[in-house]
């Protein structure tokens, strides 16, 4: 993906989502002997990323598209993403989401939505959504928001790593990035090996739904027979096919957090620093731990 396309995402996604700050971080900065900073997408008025590569994708669609809708399957910031972009842009969409979806997950998807959304509660998982939603797009024309598996997703969640860059005044040394889908590190990566090559580019995922890690080690995507739900956010039986291709050639390293030490960081972070962080944004924390001797007095974003 070349630089010029994400530029014009960010254009488009300025529309709908803020650039959000790069935070020194004092406390994990003391801890680690380290400069470190915090990329606060928690402060996105979805709380978090979704909502650029959502809108980058809905926002190109044409007219003959824009009528047709949009369908997309989530449980949680994927949906507030598309929900948004939606009611912004004046398009009816289709949200699929599993029946076990919180209730306060499903009402914050109505709330961002409005009029411009539908949302079907369908089986029992993620996977049944999605069946669900795909079935829906081809009886009724409509474009599938993929939620990482896509180019035109991945280039407004690119628009992020460009906005760290263009804030940073000193050269990164090393960023944290939590792997769900592969969304996030796709974007990450097209930006970073561009504008900042010497960056080393740590991927991290949750043990309980380890599917870009266990592909990595074997060299072929493969799809988890049992997943982890804990950290929503990132906890998927299989990571994009792209995805996975750009991270087994440019990621530096990809570790395994815990889920303890997940609750433990957010709980933290509450009581410390008066940040909410949800799991997956968690991870990124829990991960300097482990490499804790290599960012001693080292540029990191989290």
């Amino acid at each position: 993906m070349d630089l010029s396309t994400i530029k014009d995402a960010a254009k488009r996604v300025g529309e709908a989502a803020v650039p959000t700050p790069l935070n020194k971080h004092n406390r994990l900065s003391d801890l680690y002997d380290a400069n470190i900073w915090v990329k606060r997408e928690d402060l996105q008025a979805v709380r978090s990323f979704k909502i650029r590569g959502a809108y980058n994708k809905i926002s190109l669609l044409d007219d003959p598209q824009r009528k047709q809708g949009v369908v997309c399957s989530s449980a949680g910031n994927h949906a507030q993403g598309v929900a948004l972009a939606c009611q912004k842009l004046g398009i009816q969409g289709t949200i699929f989401m599993p029946v076990p979806t919180p209730k306060q997950k499903v009402n914050q998807v109505r709330m961002f939505g409005g009029s411009e959304i539908n949302i079907q509660l369908v089986g029992d998982t993620y996977d049944d959504a999605y069946h669900a939603a795909q079935s829906f797009c081809e009886m009724n024309k409509s474009t599938f928001v993929h939620p990482f598996d896509d180019d035109q997703v991945v280039a407004g969640q690119a628009t992020l790593a460009l906005e760290i860059i263009e804030q940073s005044d000193v050269p990164i040394d090393y960023i944290f990035v939590p792997i769900g889908g592969g969304g996030l590190i796709s974007g990450v990566l097209n930006v970073f090996k561009k504008l900042s090559p010497e960056t080393k580019i740590i991927g991290i995922e949750p043990q309980g739904a380890p599917a870009m890690y266990n592909s990595l080690e074997s060299g072929v995507n493969t799809s988890l027979s049992k997943i982890d739900p804990f950290v929503d956010g990132a906890a998927v039986r299989k990571v994009g096919d792209k995805a996975f291709m750009l991270c087994k050639s440019h990621l530096d390293d990809m570790i395994l957090v815990s889920e303890g030490a997940i609750c433990q960081t957010i709980l933290k972070m509450y009581n410390k620093d008066a940040i909410v962080v949800e799991p997956a944004g968690a991870m990124s924390v829990v991960a300097l731990k482990q490499y804790a001797p290599q960012i001693k007095g080292k540029n990191v974003v989290c």
